[in-house]
């Protein structure tokens, strides 16, 4: 896949990041797992898969043991990033 030309911030993503990353200890390793997103969206520290059931239009990366990032893959290689935490939240 290329790399990913732009990202948007939908809204509840915004909201969850500012809650539950934002100013914490796992800002920096987000800001590092956005990085390897962008340059493959499928690289194996990632852990890229795409979801099932209510959320079977969606994808999941990693960016800790426990945070996830809810995602949909656009036209014209963008994303709409669409939630952000624990498994427990955004599942």
């Amino acid at each position: 896949m290329p790399k990913i030309e732009e990202i948007h911030w939908g809204s509840s993503f915004r909201r969850a990041y500012r809650k539950r990353i934002a100013k914490s200890p796992l800002e920096k390793q987000f800001a590092r797992q956005m990085k390897a997103f962008i340059e493959d969206p499928f690289a194996p520290g990632l852990k890229t898969h795409k979801l099932s059931g209510k959320l079977r239009d969606l994808w999941s990366f990693s960016v800790s043991y426990d945070c996830r990032v809810i995602f949909k893959f656009l036209p014209a290689q963008e994303v709409l990033l669409i939630d952000i935490g624990s498994h427990e939240e955004v599942y």
